[in-house]
């Protein structure tokens, strides 16, 4: 029986249990089939290590990256493209595919579409802009006078001056434009998955509970472990306290059919110690964070496992379920 107290066991208990007990479920926009269950928890002490997976090997560029395209309050895939992250490339193409089908753009593959982001600053402010994404929502909450609403600054400057406060707690979920809530040429083409985190303070150490409404457990939920401890480890260390707990709460948390043997493959792997992440003495404040200032420790994981990302969520078109089917699906 293998030594169960390594904390990665918690994510890799929770995929053994989705194999065991998961529904099957059909996603309506795309098609793609998972099997899930819901409402689980997992929970890491960031005193001890660094919760990145070792299991398999996660994409930390990408994590790093991303997490700096939120905490600028960025919007625009370009900055993505240009450091050779293409996590969200999926989305503007999504949005840019409904233009093909009515005949307003040219027809490009996504590879294409992609290339012009990277080669025209002009071509990306018009085409690779992604309205509503988590760095606008943190940083920049629409206000209906016109404001932009800073959830994370504020959230800084609360614990700052009281510690104690029960109400530091960020939102990306907008029912104004999501899904058929919002007016269809508002509502956005794109998921907002990991919808809300609240932060507390016990005894000078900065906890991170994150609500996450839809888990892809293979692919997306080892990124967001990594993004959210880390996220973490930065908010404790501007609001001058400690890095205590991530928490990581799922509502409905699946497989997809497409990663099934890749998940068997990564539970038959014992996890490895933990790395370690320190952050730059120059980051003092929220703004100060950029890529360069985290350094990641002793990360000696197991290979990679490579699996296609299932582009599911927000509003979609039969052109784009066709797209995504072809795209997962066609060699099999």
């Amino acid at each position: 029986m293998p030594n169960q107290t390594h904390p990665e066991y918690q994510y890799l208990n929770l995929l053994q249990d989705i194999l065991d007990n998961g529904v099957k479920q059909e996603d309506m926009g795309t098609g793609a089939i998972t099997y899930s269950v819901f409402g689980r928890q997992i929970r890491f002490d960031l005193n001890q290590d660094f919760p990145l997976l070792t299991t398999k090997k996660i994409y930390w560029k990408g994590v790093l990256y991303e997490l700096y395209w939120f905490l600028s309050g960025q919007s625009n895939i370009k900055f993505l493209v240009d450091n050779n992250v293409h996590i969200w490339d999926d989305y503007p193409y999504k949005i840019y595919r409904e233009l093909m089908e009515k005949g307003l753009e040219p027809e490009l593959t996504q590879e294409e579409f992609i290339k012009k982001i990277a080669g025209d600053d002009d071509y990306a402010k018009k085409y690779g802009e992604l309205k509503h994404i988590y760095g606008q929502m943190w940083r920049r909450w629409p206000a209906k006078d016109g404001r932009g609403i800073d959830q994370v600054g504020w959230l800084v400057n609360e614990l700052k001056k009281d510690p104690d406060a029960h109400n530091t707690l960020v939102n990306s979920w907008n029912p104004e434009y999501l899904y058929q809530m919002a007016k269809p040429e508002e509502a956005s083409r794109f998921p907002i998955c990991h919808n809300m985190y609240q932060c507390n303070v016990k005894n000078g150490k900065l906890s991170l509970h994150l609500y996450q409404r839809t888990a892809d457990m293979f692919l997306g939920v080892p990124f967001n472990i990594a993004s959210y401890a880390l996220l973490a480890i930065i908010l404790a260390k501007v609001t001058g306290n400690r890095a205590g707990e991530f928490i990581h709460t799922f509502g409905d948390a699946h497989i997809y059919s497409n990663h099934i043997e890749q998940v068997k493959e990564q539970l038959t792997r014992k996890p490895k110690q933990f790395p370690r992440v320190v952050l730059d003495e120059s980051v003092k404040e929220i703004d100060d964070f950029r890529p360069e200032h985290v350094k990641l420790e002793n990360y000696d994981p197991h290979p990679p496992i490579k699996a296609e990302l299932t582009p599911t969520g927000g509003l979609t078109t039969d052109n784009w379920k066709n797209f995504v089917k072809d795209k997962l699906y066609k060699k099999n």
